[in-house]
Formats: C-alpha cells, structure tokens, sequence
C-alpha cells in the first residue's frame, strides 16, 4: 500500500470493529450522515445548545465549572467579530464534533472506546472508555469532555432525563453524537413500515431546535438530500480543513453585501 490515499482509506479492525474508514467504504456502504452549517442564519442564540443539554443528558455547566475551565457542552456557540468600532460585526459558528472521516481522536484510543461506523459517525462507546484522554488530545477542534466529577441536576430537573440516552459517568470522555439515538430510532421505525427513510426523517435535537433552519442534517451521499445540496455550495468550507481529517460538517460562509464598502471606508 505505497499510495498514501490508500493507506488513509484502509481499515483497522479490532475485536470485530472497524475503527477507521477511508471514503470509498463508506460510499460503498451507504449512508454518510453529516451536517451542514450555514453561517448567515444563525443568530448565536443558542437554542441548539440548550436542546442538545435536554436531549443528551448532559451535566449542567454551572459556575465553579465554569471558572475552573471544565464546564461541558456538546455543541458551543463561537463569537468573533469582524472590523473595527463602528462597523465592527459579531459573526456566529456552531461547533461540534465533525464526525470526521480520518479521525486524530480514533487511532489513539488504547481501548477502541472510539471509532468509525459504517454511516460515518464517530462513535463513542462509554463502557469501553479508560479515561485516557488521548482522544482529546487528539482532537483539533476541543469538542470531546472529560468528566471530572459525577453528573448531577438538582431538583426536579434530574426527573426530565432522556431514558433514551445514558448517563455517563466520572471518568470518561463525552461528545456529540448526531444525537444517534435519533437515528436509531428512525431507522427502526422505517424497517417496522417496511420502508425506506425519507431525507429529512432524521433531525438530531440542534437541528429540531434552530429557528431559522441554519442546522441542515442528513445523508451526505445522497446527490437529492437537503444537506447535499447544501453541500454543493460555493459557500462551503469545513474547519481546518487543511487537517485532512476530512470532517463531516460543512459550513457555508456568511454572504455580506456591504463588506467591500465598509472595507473602502477603513482604507
């Protein structure tokens, strides 16, 4: 295996595990659920990240975690802003795990708590996890948690847990999942019906949540899909893309009008 495209695309399996999968097998399996961003309809408002706390069972951040630097969030809302007071713009891109095809968290797990599925979603198995945090390491993008302590939510919020989700315990690492409880369910729903599923069937809780439909989910392989096409914009770029972990989320770039205008009025 000389050609190094080749040996990225190659297959590691462990204990019947397939922990790393190049494109071609995953176009010859099917599905790649991915996501696409579109950076000009979101407002920041972060109701992506409240859905995502309600459905995933996740510790609530409160503010000694905060101020130690360990509070956790499957998806976060980052603020930058563009020029200078007073045409200085805030601009808003929501990060999460990028499900990404070759992985920097996947190849350093010592346990195979992490790894790549068939439908290119990058899995986390929590009995498996050690603790480690190799697979943090690992990661450009700082969206995998370790957990310091055990979750806790006071009263009556402990009785609003999703049963459909685990709750992790002290020890391991966490992350988003493209809410794959969702996609199970929907999977089995559709075999039940004895159908297919339909684009769109699947929406994981950011996507439920955003008001303005700036969070598109669906199957990247499928050339008539919302998120595809949505793919399929001169707008589209991925994050740190130069990586070559070829990730599964794709952004489309803010469109503004007036920015060669307000450019001139600087220079």
């Amino acid at each position: 295996m000389n050609n190094p495209n080749e040996a990225a695309a190659a297959l590691a399996t462990v204990a019947g595990q397939r922990t790393l999968v190049g494109e071609e097998e995953l176009k010859a399996d099917g599905r790649r659920w991915g996501m696409v961003i579109d950076a000009d309809l979101c407002t920041g408002c972060q109701a992506c990240v409240v859905a995502c706390y309600a459905e995933n069972n996740i510790a609530i951040s409160e503010e000694n975690r905060v101020a130690e630097g360990r509070a956790k969030t499957w998806i976060r809302i980052e603020r930058y802003w563009e020029g200078e007071f007073p045409n200085a713009k805030a601009r808003f891109v929501p990060v999460l795990c990028q499900h990404c095809d070759n992985a920097g968290c996947e190849p350093v797990c010592p346990v195979w708590a992490t790894y790549h599925d068939d439908e290119g979603l990058n899995v986390q198995v929590y009995n498996r996890c050690v603790g480690t945090r190799f697979c943090a390491n690992g990661c450009i993008y700082s969206v995998r948690h370790f957990n310091f302590w055990e979750p806790e939510w006071p009263e009556p919020l402990d009785y609003q847990l999703n049963p459909d989700v685990t709750v992790r315990t002290k020890g391991i690492i966490e992350k988003c999942t493209f809410c794959v409880q969702r996609i199970t369910r929907a999977k089995t729903d559709a075999a039940h019906d004895g159908r297919e599923l339909e684009d769109g069937e699947v929406q994981p809780a950011c996507v439920q949540a955003c008001q303005t439909s700036a969070l598109v989910f669906g199957d990247l392989h499928d050339p008539e899909s919302q998120v595809a096409q949505a793919a399929d914009s001169d707008r589209a770029f991925r994050l740190l893309e130069d990586s070559g972990f070829e990730p599964g989320v794709v952004y489309l770039a803010k469109i503004d009008p007036f920015a060669q205008e307000e450019s001139a009025a600087h220079e």
